[in-house]
């Protein structure tokens, strides 16, 4: 339609800057400076650890490249959401919706905001306290559920004023990681010897070991590359979405994929498998080999941010699947009212209100645990939808 609004509500202000921006902040949190660790553990082969890595990148890059034709195809809200509700009927699309709103979103922001709290109680040690405050809740409950409320605030009045705190954000994010890794490679007391170092637990693994040992890192890798999919969500409200989608799709996992890469390098540099092995907080490690106490304290922040980031990312794109599913279910249509400043309003405190339940219920890890993979049938079935309306719908209009 030519009207901005779209008749739905949603104006089209994202350029392919903040698309891309919304990638990046969605996909990158605490998992790349944790995942190494535990490769390190079950390979002890940095060449496979990075191998790996790649691997994790080209299988994100295809999701972007199924997504990209899907969402210049059918530039609406939501997604996923939208793509199912064509291909495989409403049933599909409203169950991708309701496991988004619990599992996709909701679940991921409280644990993201949780471990930021954990992380600024290294600066505000007051917040890892587990006496009670109100009621029998810690004060570290508390912090994150102010946070997830913080983000809504942010987000609830202004679309304009959401995509700038998340660009904002996210060039902190990328920015601390940049410096990271030119302070590595420049001042870093590291060692290229390392990045070449094979443990000797590799050695002693027959090639069944290897192939189970890689499928299982694999796993942990995909984890950290999820998210990729984040500016489909907007697809409705990007600028000329037919061009500015698919750009931002693959434009934003690549630049994930270079930093991924760029950071297990610096992990590496600073330490060899054997020092890294079994350790969650393996950004904490190499940067204590590499730079001291500051650079510890320099990858603290920027772990931080990027939790913020992530947190922010997310709030922002959830609501509109939750938006969509209100526009096509005349019950639900409470969930489509937005703001003057096109924000979906009630989608957004709906889904701050499942989070900080979540948050207070502490089962953030269990939720996360018994949907995994009902969000990866989920992203694998929207892929699918790719080859059955090549088929089915050979005319549709694919930009």
């Amino acid at each position: 339609m030519s009207d901005s609004r779209e008749g739905y509500g949603l104006t089209r202000h994202i350029g392919v800057r903040s698309a891309t921006a919304l990638v990046i902040a969605n996909v990158i949190g605490a998992g790349v400076f944790t995942t190494t660790g535990f490769q390190a553990a079950d390979l002890g082969n940095p060449y496979l650890i990075l191998l790996l890595w790649v691997l994790g990148g080209i299988l994100a890059f295809c999701g972007a490249l199924s997504f990209a034709e899907l969402g210049a195809a059918m530039p609406g809200a939501g997604g996923e959401y939208v793509y199912l509700k064509e291909t495989y009927g409403k049933a599909f699309g409203f169950m991708s919706a309701f496991v988004s709103l619990f599992a996709g979103f909701s679940a991921p922001i409280a644990a993201a905001l949780k471990s930021l709290v954990i992380y600024l109680s290294a600066f505000f040690p007051v917040l890892a306290s587990e006496n009670p405050v109100v009621g029998n809740l810690p004060l570290y409950d508390i912090a994150a559920v102010a946070l997830v409320w913080f983000l809504v605030s942010v987000q609830y009045f202004s679309q304009a004023q959401a995509v700038t705190f998340n660009n904002v954000v996210t060039l902190i994010k990328v920015g601390g990681i940049v410096t990271i890794v030119f302070a590595a490679a420049s001042v870093g007391k590291g060692s290229l010897a390392n990045i070449t170092f094979v443990s000797d637990s590799y050695a002693a693994m027959d090639r069944a070991a290897i192939v189970a040992a890689m499928a299982t890192s694999l796993i942990f890798v995909m984890y950290c590359y999820s998210g990729w999919n984040a500016a489909a969500y907007v697809a409705s409200e990007i600028i000329d979405p037919q061009k500015n989608l698919p750009r931002a799709l693959l434009l934003g996992t690549l630049v994930v994929v270079i930093l991924y890469l760029c950071l297990n390098l610096v992990y590496l540099f600073g330490a060899n498998v054997d020092l890294l092995a079994g350790k969650v907080e393996v950004g904490l490690v190499a940067s204590r080999v590499l730079f001291g106490e500051w650079g510890a304290q320099l990858v603290t922040v920027v772990l931080g941010v990027s939790l913020l980031a992530s947190a922010s990312a997310m709030t922002f794109a959830g609501p509109r699947v939750y938006y969509a599913m209100g526009k096509d279910v005349y019950a639900l249509r409470i969930l489509s009212r937005t703001s003057d400043g096109g924000t979906p309003t009630n989608a957004l405190v709906i889904q701050g209100l499942v989070a900080s339940i979540i948050v207070l219920s502490g089962s953030v890890d269990q939720i996360l645990q018994y949907a995994g993979f009902t969000l990866a049938f989920m992203s694998a079935l929207a892929v699918s939808c790719v080859l059955v309306l090549r088929v089915r719908n050979q005319e549709m209009p694919r930009p």
